[in-house]
C-alpha cells in the first residue's frame, strides 16, 4: 500500500529527484555542493533571477557569462556606466530591467557596503526587487524559508492541486498552496526544485508525466488532461501600433537619438521616430517629424511585439551631407549599431537593406 501523499511526501519526492536531476547552471550551487555549506554569491543568484524574467536559460547564459566576466562583483557594476550596462543589455529586452539593474547594484555599494541584505524583507527594500526576486535571492543564496512563486512553480501546484480558478486571478491560491510547501529544511533547494520541475517535466505543453516525482497524487494528472493546468482566462486581443521611423546616414554613420530615461526603451539609443498611435501615418505626416529636411524615400517596414501591444514601423531613409549636424542626433559608426534594442536593430538592418 502506497503511503499518503502529505507535504512531507512531496517535499522528499521532489527534493530527492531534485537531488539526481538538477540542471547545471552557471549561476547555481548544486545540490552536492549545498550540503558542504557552500552558497551561491547572491550577487550571481540576483542577476541571473533578473536576467530571467521574460526570457530562457538559454538565451539568459551567454549573456550572465559576459557580465560577470566584465562585472565580476555587484561593486563592479555599480561602477559601470550607465551607457556600457545598456549595450550589454541589448537582445535582453525589457530594458526597464536594465535600469533597475544598476539601480539596485549602486543601492547595494553605497548603503549595505556592497553586501546584499540576507533576508527577504531587507532585500525588499532594494529599489527594483520585486517580492518574487527578494524571495528567490533569500531563499537560494541565504537558505531563507521564502516562498518563490514564478511561472513554473505556479504550473506546479496548479496541476498537482487542479486548481479550477483560471490566472490571473487564481494566483493568490497558487501562491498560498505553494507557501504550504516551504520548510526550514532546503529552502533553496526547495526553490529550485520547483523551478526544475516545471521546466524540464511539468513543461506547459507535452508535460513528461510519466517521469514525475510527482505525479502519484497529482489532482490535474488524475483527471486525464494535466497540459490543461493552470486554467487561463481568456486573453484580450492585443492592440496595434503605427509609427514612422527614420534612418539619416552620413557616410558609414548612422544618426541616432537617445530615448527619454523613463517608458518603453527608455535610456536607450534608437532612431528618430514619430509618436506611435493606433492609425497608419501619411506620408505628409511622418515626413514632417523627420529630423530635418532631406531627400527622404520609403525603405520598408518593420514589425514588433511588445508584451502590451504589437507595432508596424514605416521606415524612411536619406543621406545626410558630410558636414550636416543635427541637435540631439548621435552620429555612430555602422560597426557599433548591434547593441541597438532589437526593434531598431531590425529597422536599421531593413532600412540599409533596402536601397542596396
Amino acid at each position: 500500500m502506497s503511503e499518503p501523499v502529505t507535504p512531507e511526501v512531496i517535499r522528499a519526492r521532489l527534493l530527492a529527484w531534485y537531488d539526481a536531476e538538477a540542471r547545471r547552471l552557471p549561476w547555481r550551487t548544486g545540490p552536492a555542493e549545498g550540503r558542504t555549506g557552500l552558497r551561491t554569491d547572491p550577487y550571481r543568484v540576483w542577476l541571473s533571477e533578473v536576467m530571467l524574467q521574460q526570457t530562457t536559460v538559454p538565451h539568459a547564459a551567454p549573456y550572465f557569462l559576459k557580465f560577470t566576466a566584465r562585472w565580476p562583483t555587484v561593486a563592479d557594476l555599480a561602477a559601470a556606466p550607465d551607457d556600457e550596462v545598456m549595450a550589454a543589455w541589448a537582445g535582453l529586452g525589457y530594458y526597464a530591467r536594465a535600469r533597475n539593474l544598476l539601480a539596485c547594484a549602486r543601492a547595494v555599494a553605497a548603503r549595505h557596503g556592497g553586501v546584499f541584505p540576507d533576508t527577504e524583507a531587507g532585500l525588499s527594500r532594494l529599489p527594483g526587487l520585486g517580492p518574487y526576486t527578494a524571495a528567490a535571492v533569500a531563499a537560494i543564496a541565504f537558505d531563507r524559508p521564502a516562498n518563490v512563486v514564478d511561472g513554473n512553480v505556479e504550473r506546479v501546484m496548479a496541476r498537482l492541486f487542479a486548481v479550477e480558478e483560471p490566472l490571473p486571478a487564481g494566483k493568490a491560491e497558487l501562491k498560498r498552496l505553494a507557501a504550504s510547501l516551504v520548510r526550514e529544511d532546503r529552502p533553496g533547494d526547495w526553490a529550485q526544485a520547483l523551478m526544475d520541475l516545471g521546466a524540464t517535466v511539468c513543461r506547459p505543453k507535452g508535460p513528461l508525466c510519466d517521469r514525475c516525482p510527482l505525479a502519484e497524487g497529482c489532482a490535474g494528472l488524475a483527471t486525464g488532461a494535466p497540459q490543461t493546468y493552470p486554467r487561463k482566462s481568456a486573453k484580450p486581443e492585443r492592440p496595434h501600433r503605427h509609427g514612422a521611423a527614420f534612418l539619416l546616414t552620413r557616410g558609414d554613420a548612422v544618426g541616432l537619438v537617445r530615448r527619454p530615461p523613463k517608458g518603453l526603451l527608455g535610456g536607450m539609443l534608437a532612431l528618430p521616430t514619430t509618436d506611435w498611435r493606433a492609425s497608419a501615418y501619411t506620408e505628409v505626416e511622418a515626413l514632417t517629424a523627420a529630423p530635418l529636411p532631406a531627400s527622404w524615400r520609403s525603405a520598408g517596414e518593420v514589425g514588433h511585439v511588445f508584451t502590451h501591444f504589437s507595432l508596424t514601423l514605416r521606415l524612411w531613409r536619406a543621406e545626410a551631407a558630410e558636414n550636416a549636424c543635427v541637435e540631439g542626433l548621435i552620429w555612430t559608426p555602422r560597426r557599433d549599431l548591434d547593441a541597438l534594442p532589437s526593434l531598431f536593430l531590425k529597422a536599421v538592418r531593413t532600412g540599409l537593406s533596402s536601397l542596396i
